[in-house]
């Protein structure tokens, strides 16, 4: 191996402190690209010596699963160990999430698991709150020297590559950053730690390992990558979903964001393409063609794809895994705006023909007589075969043949035509993504997949994917009928979003992408941005609506509202003015809110003094909802796992009871009256020891054991009736 190459960690961490010093502001990727080990040690080295400066600057730190209570540790422990394996977790979450961090270690993020750090002031001081595409920016100014990065490598046509497979989004402008600066690029270090459990992915990602000043390369560190669990899709996120899918127009662009909710509009639009009469059985029973079917019409569909989607998103989500390996996803786009253009107006397809070249000729995508630039742009579309050749100003036919690069020759072009042209364009994309998350399942998927489908998954930089600034022209072409589906937590009754924050300040998560693709939306004809929420909440016991007159924090303006989706409809508010916007928001309210909502509006103004709520949106009520479903559901419609389960029947079981228990206890009656009812007589508990054997709790040791027995079974019987 040679100088710049380590194989375990303890060298490396002083070859960086070496080169850069003790004040050590280390860039590392979101989520899955974190280099664990590495990390693990920078930070031990900054505990044991406190000279050194650590600043870690990254997002979505991921973590196994911590349990709150001894219950949860009994569920969660075994469950864990099953799910993460050898997963290694970072030591400086440990010791933040703890409120331990040294006073010589900061840890910056711009973008939080959702609700992880909402009592944590630490965590809370150093968020930094930014667009996902100006992360580069900041990190820049605040000098940062050490970029560290966890990659895959492979040997592609007998050169060593590294990918930065799951992460391309912040290193690839980063690199390009330090590299159009050659002074500051010496002043900086970058640093590859191979990790052969990722998958090898192509598009931006692909690098060549030069790139890097070091690299740790030993197979006896490769580690199972950060899988988080598939979560229960609810029968409130399925009907938000079935709403969202009629959105979708066929040959258009998607993006969606993580979770349960992504799920769900994944399943709607599986089924809307795959069990269609069944998919339009259930718009009808929930009334969805009724209420707005002009909307559907003049945005989405409900017929299967024929031409496809094709997905850009700065996050691919498993979901779209699933989607293209079953024919929703599927519309190639090419980085190549007359190829690009072409196919947008149908003038060619796909399959190469003698027509593709004339084309490209009359658009003067290429001129009579070819060069040699014009002759391997060709080819590398696939408009020529791979056996052509280029040689002297001539083109030499896969016989020998050497003819004039003249393709308006006849004689020629009857040549070219007969034995030149290529079967179907080559080098094309149906997905576009900054970054990857999943299951164990999706990982093991991406893997899986032959080089030739890997290869149509294109990973981007963020500013590529993202935005439209430096590459418009192209883009414009990429994302016709484009549909940001991402989803916020509240909105106000004049269109404004509530996505990353409470208005005390607390950050729940972060701005990251969705203010990017809301307002890409906005500047692209056919884009429609779908900002999805549940349109209730449930703290304390008491029920919130999640449309509301005002908020004292927004994430979305509201000049940038488009289209909300709740479990009770869509409101098209765009370029709608504030009255009508709030009748929009009061069609998709919970009817126990509409009320309050109608009286603000009124009281400010907004809403006519005679107004009233149209009584078909007066039904709009959990229990109404739900009955509605109950056929659909007995049809197997709304899985709870449409995408795959993480969790075993015993474990689902057991996770149903202790939510179920912890929201009881979550209030003063509810913990006294759940309290109470554990001292009843036990009763049989036969039919639970495989479940009191999993939480080992089949023979209780002593008081506090006995009482969690006594809780669980009964618990476990309220969920049986």
């Amino acid at each position: 191996m040679s100088e710049r190459t380590f194989e375990s960690i303890a060298p490396c961490v002083d070859a960086i402190v070496e080169r850069v010093g003790k004040k050590l502001i280390v860039g590392t990727p979101l989520a899955v690209g974190k280099p664990n080990q590495l990390l693990n040690g920078l930070y031990q080295r900054a505990c044991k010596d406190p000279s050194i400066e650590l600043t870690i600057a990254t997002a979505l730190t991921l973590q196994r699963p911590q349990p709150k209570s001894d219950l949860e540790r009994r569920f969660l422990e075994p469950f864990a160990e099953r799910l993460f394996g050898d997963y290694v977790d970072l030591d400086y979450e440990a010791d933040r999430v703890k409120g331990t961090l040294p006073s010589n270690i900061r840890v910056l993020e711009f973008y939080f698991a959702p609700a992880k750090y909402k009592g944590n002031p630490t965590a809370q001081r150093d968020h930094v709150c930014s667009n996902y595409t100006h992360v580069v920016r900041d990190l820049l100014d605040r000098g940062v020297n050490v970029l560290v990065q966890q990659v895959a490598e492979a040997t592609i046509e007998g050169k060593r590559r590294f990918s930065l497979s799951c992460n391309p989004d912040l290193t690839v402008d980063m690199l390009e950053a330090f590299e159009a600066q050659p002074e500051k690029r010496k002043q900086v270090v970058f640093v590859a730690q191979v990790n052969n459990s990722l998958p090898f992915m192509y598009g931006d990602a692909e690098v060549d390992p030069a790139r890097f000043d070091f690299e740790i390369h030993n197979p006896a560190l490769n580690c199972q990558l950060f899988g988080p669990p598939r979560m229960a899709v609810s029968d409130i996120e399925h009907m938000i979903a079935l709403h969202v899918s009629t959105l979708i127009r066929d040959g258009g662009e998607l993006q969606v964001g993580i979770g349960s909710l992504g799920d769900a509009i994944v399943h709607a639009l599986l089924l809307r393409h795959q069990r269609n009469d069944e998919y339009q059985q259930a718009i009808e029973t929930m009334g969805l063609p009724d209420r707005y079917g002009d909307w559907i019409d003049r945005l989405g569909g409900t017929q299967p794809f024929e031409e496809g989607l094709f997905a850009g998103s700065e996050m691919i989500v498993e979901g779209f895994l699933h989607l293209l390996k079953n024919g929703v996803i599927k519309r190639r786009v090419y980085d190549d705006i007359a190829l690009q253009r072409l196919l947008n107006a149908g003038t060619i397809d796909e399959n190469v023909s003698p027509a593709t070249l004339d084309a490209l000729l009359e658009t003067s995508a290429v001129k009579r007589h070819l060069d040699e630039a014009e002759f391997r742009y060709l080819k590398h579309f696939g408009v020529f075969g791979p056996e052509v050749k280029f040689v002297d100003g001539e083109i030499v036919t896969p016989q020998g043949e050497r003819l004039k690069a003249d393709l308006q020759d006849p004689a020629v072009r009857e040549q070219l035509d007969a034995t030149c042209l290529g079967e179907r364009l080559r080098h094309g994309a149906v997905m576009h993504g900054g970054f990857f998350l999943g299951s164990q399942d999706f990982y093991q998927g991406l893997r899986d997949l032959p080089e030739e489908e890997r290869r149509l998954i294109q990973m981007r930089s963020v500013n590529r994917i993202n935005q439209l600034y430096g590459h418009e022209a192209l883009d414009r072409l990429h994302r016709r009928d484009a549909r940001f589906v991402n989803t916020c937590m509240m909105v106000t009754a004049a269109g404004a979003a509530v996505s990353d924050g409470l208005e005390d300040g607390t950050v729940i998560s972060g701005v990251g992408g969705q203010y990017n693709f809301v307002a890409m939306a906005q500047e692209l004809p056919d884009g429609r941005s779908i900002l999805n929420l549940r349109s209730t909440r449930t703290s304390k016991g008491k029920v919130h609506s999640n449309i509301i007159w005002n908020y004292g924090h927004i994430t979305i303006p509201r000049h940038l509202r488009d289209i909300y989706v709740t479990e009770y409809g869509v409101a098209f508010v765009r370029g709608k003015t504030d009255g009508e916007i709030i009748e929009e928001l009061i069609k998709i309210t919970d009817s126990r809110f509409q009320d309050d909502l109608v009286q603000k509006a009124k009281a400010a103004g907004k809403l006519s003094a005679d107004y009233k709520v149209p009584e078909q949106y007066r039904a709009n009520l959990p229990h109404v909802l739900l009955e509605r479903m109950k056929p659909l559901k007995e049809q197997g419609l709304f899985p709870a796992f449409p995408l795959g389960c993480d969790f075993t029947e015993e474990e689902l079981a057991l996770g149903k009871a202790l939510k179920a228990l912890k929201a009881q206890m979550s209030t003063t009656s509810g913990r006294l009256s759940t309290l109470f009812g554990a001292f009843a007589p036990l009763g049989d508990t036969g039919p639970f020891a495989h479940l009191l054997k999993r939480m080992d709790l089949e023979n209780p040791k002593n008081f506090k054991e006995r009482l969690y027995r006594r809780l669980l079974v009964a618990q476990l019987r309220r969920s049986q009736a």
